[in-house]
């Protein structure tokens, strides 16, 4: 007779926030961010925000909030009191552990003076700063509203009001950039000793400028050649890249992200927030929320505007996709913790792709060969 698999192990729990406002959008941008045409409406969207929280208060009972990440759109847009007056509110609905991860996205050009030591005093712990590059010309190409000094001046206002933990967001493979371009912005963000550094490929997606109306973009040889510079030289730097396009130094991993890569489950909250959360039968929900700001604002009653169940043969795909984005894998226990799935389910594949050179024994993480080819790697679990 053949044992039923373990109950999936209640996984940690963070917070999406989505503040879905910002300046001018950016052509390459698929994220849900809307243009400000008028004031950010803070108080009626703080009101929003806590009668959104209170329909999914049930999702969260008896757990406790690990990390807290907001995103946008440009958080950084919204006052030192809104932050204040939210954290606030949230405390008193939701435990957050003692020493929850909170990261705010900021962006240059939004940033005026005071503004970073008010969201430090309102319990933000964490930034992400989109500076993208330090070059002029690519950020003219990528249509930002800060110049290289804003990008400078933001991550050393950032330290002096006592954020020493902090992301800097680069791209490479910009239109026209050469490996000597990509390495020169790395260089510039090294110089500010960040402890976190997100550098990703420029991609097209659907419904972006950029798709419509592509911009010259280096080839593959260009690509490659300029991911092996950027490399070696932030490994030079002492970083590590613990996942796919992030890089950090000792211990400073982000830790609202690794729970995504690790199956973890968060909240979500805010106009377009995506939610996923481990049900008390077994089954695993994914929703989200009412998309457009404006009738996120107006809606009465949950904000949730869909949800659907994972399906069981989903799941080892759905894991999998996450956990093999980390470079050193994760145990392979965790599969079944977080899917309540036997890893038997899946062996056939597993060893076909260790025979293959792709997957590592014993651990479920890619090798080299297989983190350049995850996308084939993973199509093997469809």
């Amino acid at each position: 007779m053949t044992a039923s698999p373990p109950a999936p192990v209640t996984p940690p729990l963070s917070l999406y926030i989505h503040v879905p406002w910002c300046v001018r959008k950016c052509p390459y941008c698929d994220f849900n961010s809307h243009a400000i045409q008028h004031d950010i409406p803070e108080a009626a969207y703080l009101n929003a925000l806590f009668e959104d929280i209170d329909q999914d208060l049930p999702l969260a009972e008896g757990r406790t909030i690990e990390t807290v990440f907001i995103g946008g759109g440009t958080p950084s847009l919204m006052s030192g009191g809104f932050y204040r007056d939210l954290f606030k509110g949230l405390r008193e609905r939701l435990a957050f552990a003692a020493d929850a991860e909170i990261t705010l996205e900021a962006n240059p050009g939004t940033l005026e003076e005071g503004r970073f030591e008010a969201f430090r005093a309102a319990g933000i712990n964490r930034l992400s700063i989109g500076v993208q590059s330090f070059n002029p010309a690519h950020l003219k190409a990528l249509g930002r509203i800060h110049d290289s000094r804003a990008a400078h001046r933001a991550i050393e206002t950032a330290r002096k009001a006592g954020f020493d933990n902090f992301n800097l967001d680069l791209m490479h493979g910009l239109p026209g950039q050469n490996p000597e371009e990509a390495l020169e912005d790395l260089k510039a963000a090294i110089s500010h000793e960040p402890p976190h550094i997100s550098w990703y490929q420029l991609t097209l997606e659907p419904n972006t400028e950029f798709y419509s109306r592509p911009p010259d973009l280096p080839d593959d040889d260009r690509l490659w050649e300029i991911a092996q510079c950027g490399s070696e030289y932030l490994h030079r730097q002492g970083f590590s890249d613990y996942e796919v396009s992030a890089w950090c130094q000792e211990g400073k991993a982000s830790r609202h992200n690794l729970n995504y890569w690790m199956f973890g489950d968060y909240l979500a909250l805010g106009a377009g927030g995506h939610g996923k959360i481990s049900l008390p039968d077994g089954t695993i929900k994914r929703y989200w929320k009412t998309r457009q700001p404006e009738a996120y604002l107006n809606r009465i009653g949950s904000r949730t505007a869909g949800s659907n169940i994972i399906e069981t043969d989903d799941l080892p795909l759905e894991f999998l996709m996450n956990a093999l984005r980390l470079r050193k894998g994760v145990d392979e226990s965790l599969f079944s913790e977080r899917t309540g799935l036997p890893l038997t389910s899946v062996a056939v594949q597993l060893e076909a792709l260790r025979d293959d050179k792709l997957l590592v024994r014993d651990r479920l993480q890619a090798t080299d060969l297989g983190q350049r080819y995850l996308n084939s790697l993973l199509e093997r679990f469809l």
